[in-house]
């Protein structure tokens, strides 16, 4: 099983920015941390960081036919980019949500999340173990989906 994993503006910037907000940890230790827990079950996991939200875009529509799922933090993209939304329901590939922080606990500008509606669902507000959580939720879904598609298969012979 292969899933990417999408990382959205500033998050290059996690244990410099807001440590208040966002906590000490780099992305460079949240990948690593993800690395260590797929490698265990056997998971391969593609990372991906942009600041651009085109680049998103893009990133995303790549992931068709190549991956089974997607992890993404849109960050400050989650409340604008329609375009990234758009992406995500045009690939419909099972998708889990990640904010590092309780979106809804912050500014009111920033509770609403545009992509979440092409998200099979979201986790906010466990710091870098949500991403931990997106692997586990995620790794359940594909195994879902795999078994119903052999079971399709096994009745249609």
């Amino acid at each position: 099983m292969k899933i990417a994993v999408i990382q959205g503006p500033n998050l290059n910037m996690l244990g410099v920015r807001e440590k208040n907000v966002y906590g000490p940890m780099t992305l460079e230790q949240i990948h690593e941390q993800m690395k260590s827990s797929a490698a265990q079950n056997g998971i391969e996991l593609e990372f991906f960081q942009s600041n651009l939200e085109g680049e998103i875009v893009d990133k995303i529509q790549e992931c068709l036919g190549e991956v089974q799922g997607i992890i993404i933090n849109p960050a400050a993209y989650t409340h604008t980019s329609i375009a990234i939304r758009d992406a995500l329901a045009a690939v419909a590939l099972p998708t889990v949500e990640v904010h590092i922080s309780n979106i809804y606990k912050r500014e009111e500008f920033r509770q609403k999340s545009i992509t979440a509606a092409s998200s099979t669902g979201v986790i906010a507000g466990f710091g870098p173990f949500g991403y931990h959580m997106a692997l586990i939720a995620l790794t359940q879904i594909c195994t879902e989906i795999k078994a119903i598609e052999e079971a399709q298969k096994n009745q249609a012979k």
